[in-house]
């Protein structure tokens, strides 16, 4: 931030007065476009600093530290979106396209998957592993917590979109001509589940960043000196540092535009890939 110190000699800022939001102390006259007389610099006092969003209770600024936990929110999400889209395609895909006994052992370890209660498993899962982890050890375990939770629901929708589509007339017809699986999942299956499966992938992201979030708010998440919305958020369980620092709430109102950014985002691609979803 400019201050009094790193501009010319000849600009003086004059303390003791006011400025508006920590800028444009007054100071050094001088001629506004060569208009008329104005004292308004944009700069601060050499004692003080700017803060759009305020300090938490450290002293650290909120602004800064939203930037860089945004990135380990939203990757987190999308990341773990990626994993549970690669698991959830390859498992149902071989379960509903396979059938038989590989069906059967296939879905009954995703129901197993789906009985449990996820945020339940995501604090057993992540109370599991040792406390001595450093911040990358932790944010690579999460995203695959939160994959390894979430595969299962995905891996039965796409299954039996595959039982479906295997017993269309295309794949059929592919078949009889003599087409290896191999080319009749490239050539048909796999187009016509495609679009779907990323609509469903999309709309799995908001229940990721907030999986991150509960977890960080409850210290099994993100640790110090990263940072997470989550991990900001964490300090609002203390009633006097929200009541004497209350923009620290500030994380969960960017947590809430997140989830519905992308809830409108999966909406929209579902509505562009079935128009039909519209009505």
């Amino acid at each position: 931030m400019i201050s009094g110190r790193e501009v010319p000699q000849e600009v003086i800022i004059a303390k003791g007065n006011k400025n508006f939001f920590g800028l444009f102390a007054r100071g050094t006259p001088y001629r506004f476009l060569g208009l008329f007389t104005a004292y308004r610099h944009f700069l601060t006092s050499p004692t003080g600093g700017f803060f759009l969003l305020g300090t938490d209770a450290l002293g650290r600024d909120i602004v800064s530290r939203l930037i860089h936990g945004s990135r380990v929110s939203l990757s987190v999400g999308i990341l773990g979106a990626s994993i549970t889209f690669f698991l959830g395609l390859l498992i149902g895909g071989i379960a509903g396209y396979a059938g038989g006994a590989v069906d059967n052992v296939l879905m009954r370890l995703s129901e197993v998957v789906i009985s449990i209660p996820a945020l339940y498993l995501l604090f057993a899962l992540r109370s599991a592993f040792p406390p001595g982890l450093d911040s990358i050890q932790v944010y690579l375990l999460i995203v695959i917590i939160l994959a390894g939770v979430g595969w299962a629901g995905l891996a039965r929708i796409i299954r039996g979109l595959v039982l479906s589509i295997k017993q269309e007339d295309f794949v059929m017809s592919a078949r009889t001509v003599g087409l290896s699986s191999l080319k009749i999942i490239r050539k048909h299956i796999l187009p016509n589940t495609l679009s779907f499966v990323i609509v469903q992938v999309t709309l799995t992201i908001p229940g990721y960043i907030l999986g991150e979030s509960a977890l960080s708010v409850l210290g099994l998440g993100i640790t110090e000196p990263q940072s997470s919305w989550g991990l900001m958020l964490s300090v609002a369980r203390n009633y006097r540092v929200v009541n004497q620092f209350p923009w620290v709430l500030i994380p969960g109102f960017f947590i809430f535009l997140a989830i519905l950014a992308w809830n409108f985002f999966g909406d929209g691609i579902r509505d562009a890939v079935d128009p039909k979803s519209k009505h």
